[in-house]
C-alpha cells in the first residue's frame, strides 16, 4: 500500500470525482481489480493436479514454485507498488500493473516449459503488486470524506470475495479446459479492466517521494532465497549445497535489507517499526493465520480431487464452507473485541484456526464431506476473528500519519504468510508422500508427486498411491495445525507483554 495513502485521501475532492465514486462505477472497477489479483492466488491451487500430470512434467518442488512465485513477488513488491503510484501517478501505475498482469498471464498460458512458466508467474505477480495498493489509493482520493470508511470496508471485503471467485471461477474454467485456459482467461479480463480504468479513473496528485529500489530488490531476493531453502529440501537433501546456500543467502540478504533500510532517509518499510511490540505481534499473527489458510488451500485442492474423487469444479465449490463465517461474521468482530478484549479475541481465533486444521488432518477418503465441511467452517471462524482484529491492531500500533505503512504491512504479511504456508506444507507433503509409498514403487521409479507415481504404475495400484498421498496430507496438515497454535500462543503472549 502507499505509505501516505491517507494523506492522498485528504486532498480536495472535485465534485466530478465524488460523483463517480458515489455512482459506484469507480468503486466497482477498483473492486474488480482486487478480485482479479486475489482470485489468482486461490485459483492456481485447483490446477496443481492438472499441472502435475501435464506435458511440463513438473517436479514436486516446481509445483510449489508455480504457486508461490506469483505470491512472493506480489508480497514483496506491494509496498513499492504503492510508492511508485505516489511518485509517478496512481492511475498510470495501476494501468501498467493491469497490462503487466495480462502479459504475464498470456506468457503463462503459452509457456512451453517450467522455467518460462515461473518467469511468467513473476511478471504477473509484479503486475498484481502495482494494482492492489493503487486501487485503494485511487478510491480514497475520489471518495468524499463521509464515505471513506464505507469505501475502505467494501474494498477490503473484496480480498475475501476474491478467494471465493478464484475457487469457483477457476474450478469452472478448469473443468471445461486445460490449465492453460485458466491463465488465458485472465488476459481479456485484465485488459477490459484496464480499458475501463483508463476511462473512469481520475488523475491523482503525485508526491515527490523517493523510491527505494535497493530495498525492494533485497527483500524480494531474501524471500526467494528463504523459499529455495525450504522447497528444495526434500528433493535435493537438507544438507545439499543448494539448500544451505538458500538459507545462507536469505540470512545475508535480510541483514543487508535491514542495514540498507536503516540508512535510508525515507525507507519503504522502516525496520525500527518492529520495535513496537504490539505491531510486531500483530504482524506475526497476520502472517501465521494466512500461513495456515493457504497451506490448507494447497492441500485441499489435491485431497478433494485425488482422495475424494471430486471434479475440479466441485473442488472449487468444496472450499466455500471456510468462507461462510468470514462473509457473515466479519462485521461483528469489532464488537467482540470491545467486549472481551483483543488478546482474548486473537486467542479464540487461533484456537479455532488450529482446531480446524487438526480436525481436517484426520480426514480420509471415507470421511463424509459434511464432516470435512464442518472442520472448514471451524477453520473459517478462526480466520473471521483473526483478520479484522489483527488488522485493527496493526493500524492502532502506528500514528495516524503512518496509516499507509500499516495498510502496506497488512498486505505484505498476508501474502508472505501465504507463500510460506504453501512452501512449508508442500515440503512436508512431498517428504511424507514419498516415505509412505510402497517400497518397490519408491525403489523402481522414485516419484515425487501423485501424478508421477500414477504415470509409472499399473492402474490397480492407484489406491496405494492415493493412500500414500492422504497419509502425507494428514501429517502435513497436523504439523501446520500445531504450528498455527504455537504461533498463536506467541502472538497472544507478546501482545500481553507489550501492555505491561
Amino acid at each position: 500500500m502507499p505509505n501516505n495513502v491517507l494523506n492522498c485521501g485528504q486532498a480536495p475532492t472535485a465534485p466530478g470525482r465524488a460523483s463517480a465514486a458515489a455512482s459506484g462505477g469507480l468503486l466497482a472497477v477498483m473492486c474488480a481489480c482486487v478480485v482479479l489479483v486475489i482470485g489468482m492466488v486461490a485459483a492456481i491451487n485447483l490446477a496443481v493436479p492438472m499441472l502435475a500430470a501435464s506435458a511440463l512434467h513438473p517436479s514436486a518442488s516446481a509445483l510449489v514454485w508455480i504457486v508461490d512465485t506469483y505470491v512472493i513477488f506480489f508480497a514483496c513488491l506491494v509496498i513499492p507498488g504503492g510508492a511508485a503510484g505516489d511518485r509517478f501517478g496512481r492511475k498510470g501505475v495501476l494501468l501498467a500493473g493491469l497490462v503487466l498482469f495480462a502479459a504475464g498471464a498470456l506468457l503463462s498460458a503459452l509457456a512451453p516449459d517450467v522455467p518460462l512458466l515461473l518467469a511468467s508467474r513473476a511478471v504477473t505477480g509484479i503486475g498484481a503488486a502495482a494494482v492492489l495498493p493503487n486501487s485503494l489509493a485511487i478510491l480514497l482520493h475520489a471518495a468524499p470524506a463521509e464515505r471513506r470508511g464505507t469505501t475502505i470496508a467494501v474494498w477490503a471485503s473484496m480480498t475475501g470475495i476474491g478467494g471465493v471467485v478464484g475457487n469457483v471461477g477457476g474450478g469452472a474454467m478448469l473443468s471445461a479446459a486445460s490449465w492453460r485456459w485458466l491463465f488465458a482467461a485472465l488476459v481479456p479480463a485484465s485488459l477490459i479492466l484496464a480499458a475501463l480504468a483508463a476511462r473512469i479513473v481520475p488523475v491523482t496528485p503525485r508526491h515527490n517521494r523517493r523510491l527505494d529500489p535497493l530495498g525492494a530488490v533485497l527483500l524480494t531476493g531474501a524471500s526467494v532465497a528463504l523459499l529455495i531453502g525450504i522447497v528444495q529440501g526434500p528433493e535435493a537433501g537438507w544438507g545439499s549445497p543448494v539448500v544451505i546456500t538458500g538459507f545462507a543467502c536469505a540470512a545475508l540478504l535480510f541483514t543487508a535489507w535491514t542495514v540498507a533500510e536503516l540508512k535510508m532517509e525515507h525507507p519503504l518499510l522502516d525496520p525500527r517499526l518492529f520495535r513496537l511490540a504490539g505491531l510486531r505481534s500483530a504482524c506475526l499473527g497476520m502472517t501465521a493465520i494466512f500461513f495456515g489458510m493457504f497451506a490448507l488451500f494447497y492441500v485441499n485442492a489435491s485431497f478433494l480431487q485425488y482422495g475424494k474423487g471430486f471434479s475440479v469444479l466441485l473442488t472449487g465449490l468444496g472450499i466455500i464452507p471456510l468462507t461462510i463465517p468470514v462473509i457473515l461474521g466479519g462485521r461483528h468482530v469489532g464488537h467482540l473485541v470491545q467486549r472481551i478484549g483483543l488478546d482474548a479475541t486473537v486467542a479464540l481465533a487461533f484456537a479455532f484456526a488450529g482446531a480446524g486444521l487438526l480436525g481436517l488432518s484426520f480426514s480420509s477418503p471415507d470421511t463424509p464431506y459434511l464432516v470435512y465441511a464442518a472442520w472448514l467452517v471451524v477453520n473459517g471462524m478462526g480466520v473471521m476473528l483473526a483478520v479484522p482484529a489483527l488488522s485493527s491492531a496493526i493500524a492502532g500500533s502506528l500514528p495516524t500519519a503512518q496509516a499507509g505503512v500499516g495498510a502496506g504491512l497488512q498486505a505484505t504479511t498476508r501474502e508472505f504468510g501465504s507463500a510460506l504456508g504453501v512452501a512449508v506444507i508442500g515440503t512436508i507433503l512431498t517428504a511424507r508422500f514419498v516415505a509412505a509409498l510402497p517400497a518397490d514403487i519408491r525403489a523402481d521409479h522414485d516419484p515425487q508427486t501423485v501424478a508421477q507415481a500414477l504415470a509409472v504404475t499399473a492402474p490397480a495400484r492407484a489406491h496405494e498411491i492415493v493412500a500414500a498421498f492422504v497419509a502425507g496430507a494428514d501429517i502435513a496438515l497436523r504439523v501446520i495445525g500445531v504450528t498455527v497454535l504455537v504461533l498463536g500462543a506467541l502472538v497472544v503472549l507478546q501482545s500481553r507483554l507489550s501492555r505491561r
